[in-house]
């Protein structure tokens, strides 16, 4: 029975020194007077911690990204009090035009 008790031990450690940060696909907006190099800082932080920037915005002072979550809450946190950035999560936006079942 101890071997047994030792064993799920063992795989319960393990499970949590495998398992990996979930990544997360999230859009970054910051406002205007915000400079460039806050924004720079943000997306550093994500690629030190493994992250992708998959998208940098021209028109607006953003960018997209895929990091691992705890990243994304980390510069969520400093941003968001600071800058007054707005993290979004990337994702599809549909429209439909259903009109109760007529055509």
């Amino acid at each position: 029975m101890r071997f047994f008790s030792t064993l799920v031990a063992a795989l319960a450690v393990a499970h949590g020194a495998f398992a990996v940060d979930q990544q997360k696909s999230v859009i970054v907006t910051f406002p205007k007077e915000v400079s460039a190099d806050v924004v720079g800082r943000a997306m550093d932080e994500i690629r030190k911690a493994g992250g992708i920037i998959t998208h940098e915005y021209q028109l607006i002072k953003g960018f997209a990204a895929k990091a691992p979550q705890k990243i994304i809450e980390s510069v969520s946190a400093w941003s968001t009090s600071q800058y007054n950035a707005v993290f979004e999560e990337d994702q599809t936006v549909t429209i439909h035009n259903n009109k109760n079942g007529a055509s």
